[in-house]
Formats: C-alpha cells, structure tokens, sequence
C-alpha cells in the first residue's frame, strides 16, 4: 500500500512538473511574441506584413532563440563547476583528522 502512495505521489510530482515547464514555455514564448512584436511592427495601415517586418521578427526570433539558448549552456556550465567544487570540498572536509 505504501507503494502505491509513492507511486501516485510520484506520478502527481511528474505532473505538477510538466504543468510547470509548460506554463515556463508559454511565459517564454509571450515574451518572446510581444518583443518582436513591439520592435518590428511599424505599419498598421494594411493588413499585410511587409518585407522588412518579416525579416526583423525573423532576426528577432532567432537571436532570442540563439541568446536564450546560450544562458541555458552557460548556466548549466556553472552548475557543474558548482557541483565539482562542492564535492571537491566535501571530499576535502572528510579527508580532514578528527572527522
């Protein structure tokens, strides 16, 4: 029975998860919509995107893309060294005399 309560448990954690990470995206993606919204949509007299519109929310998208995509790198470059410095000093800690 206590199986199965962690089981469910689990499964309800796996959910909230994903609810989270797509709520993230949408919040992600909003602002991405709206700041390339803003930047590069001058002509409201016609319903038409122009040219030079499309290639700026082009060029938007893909260095916001591109700029997001390498903080993600970086941050995850600074969680490990974050890690390896905390096990290195764990380790430092338990090589102490008396402990």
């Amino acid at each position: 029975m206590a199986t199965m309560d962690i089981s469910a448990m689990s499964e309800q954690i796996q959910a909230e998860v994903q609810v989270k990470q797509f709520r993230d995206f949408l919040v992600q993606y909003n602002k991405l919509s709206e700041n390339c919204f803003n930047d590069c949509v001058w002509d409201f007299t016609s319903r038409n995107i122009r040219g030079s519109e499309d290639n700026c929310v082009q060029n938007c998208v893909e260095k916001y893309t591109k700029v997001t995509q390498r903080i993600s790198e970086r941050f995850q470059e600074l969680q490990m060294l974050m890690n390896e410095n905390a096990l290195a000093a764990t380790q430092k800690l338990g090589k102490l005399p008396g402990v």
